[in-house]
C-alpha cells in the first residue's frame, strides 16, 4: 500500500519571519508555471523579477518592464507554485506616489496570486511602504544596488564602502523596517555593510551580492543555471552549464532530423 506524501504547507508573511536566526532563507527567481512548479518544493520564496526584461525580452536594463507583462507572468507563476511565497517585483514608475503605488498593488493583488510586491527605495520610500501595508499589501523593501535607478546612479555600484554610506544604507533599513516591511533585500553592498545591517533588525534580510551574512539568499535562475551569457556577475555561483547543455541537446535533435533517424517507430503513431 503507497502512502500519499501531504503537499508541503503554504508558507506566509509571519513564518518567513519566524525564520529570522533559525534558517536561511531560499529565494529565487522565475517568470513561468514550468520552472516555478521546478522550485516549488525548495524555495521559501518566489521572485517575479522585472529582470526577465533583461533575461527573455534581451533588453539592456529593467526600465522598460510593465505592469502588464508583470502581471502576465505573475499569474503564470502562482499557477505553478502554490506553497512559496509569491512575490511581485514592481516595475520602475508604478510607485511614484503612494496612490499610485496602492492603486497598481491592489491591481495585483486581484488579478494574480501573489503573496507580496517588492519596491526599490530607501527612506525616501517609507511614506509608501507604510500606506501599502496599512492597506493590506506585504511589501519586501530593496536597498543598495538597485537595478531600476540604474541611469540615475550612472551603472551599477556596489554600496556601503565608505563610513557614511554604511550609515545611510543601516537607515534606510531600519525606517522600513519601522514603515512595516516584512524582509528588506539587500543587493550589491559590502558584506560586512550587510551583516551589520542584518543583525541590526528584526525582520528577514535577503541578500544579493551581499555576502552570507543576510539570512537568506536570492539568485536569477537563469544566471544561476549558466543559461543568461551576456555577462555574469560576481556574486553569481553557476549550478548548471544550461546553455551548453541545451545547444548539445538541440545539436543531436537537428542531427537526428537531418539523417532521418528522427521520429522512429518508437515515437510514431
Amino acid at each position: 500500500m503507497s502512502m500519499l506524501i501531504p503537499a508541503r504547507k503554504k508558507l506566509t508573511v509571519k513564518s518567513i519571519q519566524k525564520l529570522k536566526g533559525q534558517e536561511k532563507l531560499v529565494m529565487v527567481t522565475a517568470y513561468d508555471a514550468l520552472f516555478a512548479s521546478l522550485f516549488e518544493d525548495d524555495a521559501d520564496l518566489i521572485l517575479v523579477g522585472d529582470s526577465l526584461n533583461m533575461s527573455f525580452l534581451g533588453n539592456g536594463d529593467t526600465l522598460s518592464a510593465t505592469m502588464d507583462q508583470m502581471i502576465y507572468h505573475t499569474k503564470a507563476v502562482c499557477s505553478g507554485a502554490q506553497s512559496p511565497i509569491i512575490v511581485f517585483d514592481m516595475p520602475f514608475g508604478s510607485y511614484n506616489t503612494k496612490e499610485e503605488a496602492l492603486k497598481n498593488a491592489i491591481r495585483v493583488y486581484k488579478e494574480t496570486g501573489a503573496d507580496a510586491i517588492k519596491i526599490e527605495g530607501g527612506a525616501e520610500r517609507a511614506e509608501i511602504v507604510e500606506h501599502l501595508v496599512k492597506n493590506g499589501i506585504a511589501v519586501i523593501s530593496h536597498i543598495g544596488l538597485m537595478p531600476q535607478f540604474v541611469r540615475a546612479d550612472g551603472g551599477y555600484k556596489v554600496r556601503g564602502k565608505s563610513s557614511e554610506d554604511e550609515a545611510e544604507l543601516l537607515k534606510d533599513a531600519k525606517i522600513l523596517e519601522q514603515a512595516g516591511a516584512f524582509v528588506i533585500l539587500l543587493e550589491g553592498i559590502k558584506s560586512e555593510v550587510a551583516t551589520k545591517i542584518t543583525n541590526e533588525l528584526k525582520v528577514p534580510t535577503i541578500g544579493i551580492g551581499a555576502g552570507a551574512g543576510c539570512d537568506g539568499q536570492v539568485l536569477v535562475w537563469s544566471d544561476m543555471f549558466g543559461f543568461f551569457e551576456s555577462f555574469k556577475p560576481k556574486f553569481v555561483k553557476k549550478y548548471l552549464n544550461g546553455a551548453k547543455l541545451i545547444r548539445e541537446a538541440f545539436s543531436e535533435y537537428k542531427k537526428d532530423v537531418k539523417e532521418g533517424k528522427f521520429p522512429t517507430d518508437e515515437y510514431s503513431y
